[in-house]
């Protein structure tokens, strides 16, 4: 008996750390918060916190500028990605080896690389008829990082098509279900929750990636930063700015991390 409890302990041991990390880190960060407003009046009076408030409306408009970067190239990427993974599954071997070129060049590219090839590349100014059409920087950074979001995406796609086993792909075709059927209704769903939690790991990752943008004249969160420490010129002001922008990027980043692993858990027997 003794055994078979000690057993039973060991085995669910690992539980509880995780139950008992969760509840500790939630309660430490509502007693911040609690602190912090406790504190309100007092900060409001302090000089560099009234430097923070009057730059925070330019922090977050220009985290919407990531946000808004990363959404369109993880949208480009995924759709382009999905397309160059099934070309990699096709019987033609010359297609196979082009489209595994793309995706070898594509993954393994730095991707401030990708953000200067894509700047300088693209014009800045389309010509459409009589009219000139503006090439926003903002977009060629979208396009540079959609290439290594369409790259990963397309292995991603290739590894949930193969994770499938071949058994479900015999028992469709002797089910007499056509090819569309039988990846529409059997294939695709189950690709699907192998492929969400890289997905949003892909996405977590190229938003960090929009870090980047401002290098090449973006104006951003960070490019806002920059402006609001040379502006204000001081060095608390500068740790204090420069600490908010890693926070902002947190509290964006990291709801998707742990929804992610909750993904993980989810679907790992499926």
């Amino acid at each position: 008996m003794a055994d078979s409890m000690d057993g039973a302990y060991a085995g669910n041991a690992p539980l509880l750390p995780q139950a008992g990390w969760r509840r500790p880190a939630w309660v430490l960060a509502a007693l911040l918060v609690v602190l912090a407003l406790s504190q309100w009046p007092a900060l409001r009076q302090a000089p560099l916190a009234k430097h923070l408030l009057t730059w925070s409306p330019a922090l977050l408009l220009g985290m919407l500028a990531n946000i808004q970067i990363s959404v369109l190239a993880m949208l480009i990427g995924t759709l382009a990605g999905l397309v160059i993974g099934a070309l990699q599954l096709s019987g033609l071997r010359v297609v196979r080896v082009l489209t595994h070129c793309y995706v070898q060049t594509f993954r393994n590219a730095p991707m401030l690389i990708l953000i200067y090839f894509s700047t300088y590349v693209f014009p800045f100014e389309i010509h459409v008829g009589a009219h000139y059409v503006a090439f926003p920087d903002w977009l060629k950074v979208t396009l540079g990082l959609a290439l290594p979001a369409s790259a990963n995406v397309a292995e991603i796609f290739r590894g949930a098509i193969l994770s499938i086993p071949a058994a479900q792909w015999e028992a469709a075709s002797s089910l007499a279900f056509r090819r569309t059927q039988l990846l529409r209704w059997i294939i695709l769903p189950q690709c699907l929750r192998r492929m969400l939690p890289p997905w949003m790991n892909l996405y977590a990752g190229i938003t960090m990636g929009t870090a980047l943008a401002s290098l090449v004249g973006v104006h951003d969160l960070l490019d806002t930063a920059q402006i609001a420490s040379t502006t204000v010129n001081r060095v608390d002001f500068t740790v204090a700015i420069y600490f908010t922008t890693l926070l902002l990027f947190f509290v964006y980043c990291y709801p998707i991390s742990r929804y992610t692993h909750y993904l993980e858990r989810k679907y790992a027997f499926t």
